[in-house]
């Protein structure tokens, strides 16, 4: 077996936001050190790397490879390169890592769910779910390790533990936590075939033409603003992604939409909702956060200036999760309530639509 260091479980968020060649003159820091075993076959180092670090793509370790982040003996290596028995990996940054050790902190959490295996709770807006570049403390998994202090089978700094999924920080609603590691790795398999039920509902921009719609194609981070995801319908860049969607009400210039994945992407409901033409309402990243429908009347301005202040972030909640319990077999299913802020600006859009007095 390889010879691995040890690991402390979120640095990789740098090493995941990582996009352009660093500069030569800039003095770097290293991130990871693995040394390879004596009886190390040949293996690409994508594929050695991505075995070793966690919440890692071997896209991602592409560009960094293409960046001249990754070293082998102390120089630079393309992603191709192949593993020799003793080679010493290192990746190296910009940045200095930061400090890693998660802290209990006593932040409120909402649990619909929990037994000695698992949990399941309902995340508010605002809360990051995992430390991160400028979020290194006051996160979901702060909270966590505050709440299951007392489990001695959890440790909050073991990658193996914890959340299954994520969810982005303005985003509201259902995520599932695991105990134990043999817990996350099943739960890890549901995801990865596609056996997670999962609904999201959304206020969108507009009137979809149907009903009901597929939405595919496939998803990348965007080449001109890397904090933001794109939608390339070549189907050659990115990853594939699929999103059902259902209309359950239209309100004036606004819809409420139910979505389903069938992949999960990063940021994939509010991106392929932009592609087809439908922001999610009050999406500052991809342009819901502006008046996109709707009249030039200053007293509807005004009226959607003050939506924005009911639900000052994008008007997306995890609404349902479902899955089958790894180790009672039971299958599992948990919806939940609409946050206030979304049920206000629903009621706000329901009054216009009803009335037109705007």
């Amino acid at each position: 077996m390889d010879e691995l260091a040890t690991l402390d479980p979120f640095p990789a968020d740098d090493f995941l936001d990582m996009d352009e060649d660093i500069p030569e003159d800039l003095p770097l820091h290293e991130h990871f050190r693995f040394t390879a075993d004596k009886k190390q076959s040949l293996l690409r180092i994508d594929k050695f790397l991505a075995d070793r670090i966690s919440h890692i793509s071997r896209s991602r370790i592409r560009m960094a490879a293409d960046a001249r982040c990754i070293l082998v003996n102390g120089k630079a290596v393309k992603s191709n390169y192949r593993i020799k028995p003793l080679d010493v990996v290192t990746i190296m940054m910009e940045r200095p890592r930061y400090e890693t050790e998660i802290l209990p902190e006593d932040i409120p959490l909402n649990i619909v769910y929990e037994d000695k295996y698992l949990l399941v709770v309902n995340k508010p807006a605002g809360l990051v779910v995992h430390p991160g570049h400028g979020n290194y403390t006051g996160t979901l998994i702060h909270a966590l390790a505050f709440h299951l202090k007392d489990d001695s089978c959890y440790d909050p700094s073991n990658p193996a533990v914890g959340l299954v999924h994520r969810i982005d920080k303005d985003t509201s609603g259902l995520l599932v936590v695991a105990k134990r590691p043999e817990i996350k790795t099943h739960l890890g398999e549901q995801f990865f075939n596609r056996a997670i039920q999962r609904k999201y509902w959304a206020m969108v921009w507009g009137i979809p033409k149907e009903n009901d719609g597929r939405i595919e194609g496939n998803i990348g981070r965007s080449p001109r603003d890397r904090l933001m995801m794109t939608v390339f319908p070549d189907g050659v860049q990115g990853k594939s992604a699929i999103t059902h969607y259902h209309v359950t009400e239209r309100l004036g210039y606004t819809s409420l939409v139910e979505c389903r994945l069938e992949t999960g992407r990063t940021h994939q409901i509010r991106v392929h909702l932009k592609h087809i033409g439908h922001p999610v309402f009050n999406d500052a990243r991809y342009g819901g956060d502006h008046i996109l429908k709707g009249q030039t009347f200053s007293k509807y301005q005004q009226f959607v200036r003050n939506c924005f202040e009911v639900c000052p972030r994008q008007a997306l909640h995890a609404k349902t999760l479902g899955f089958v319990h790894p180790a009672t077999g039971e299958s599992l299913f948990f919806d939940s309530e609409l946050p206030d802020d979304m049920r206000n600006l629903i009621a706000k859009w329901t009054y216009y639509a009803n009335n037109k007095e705007i």
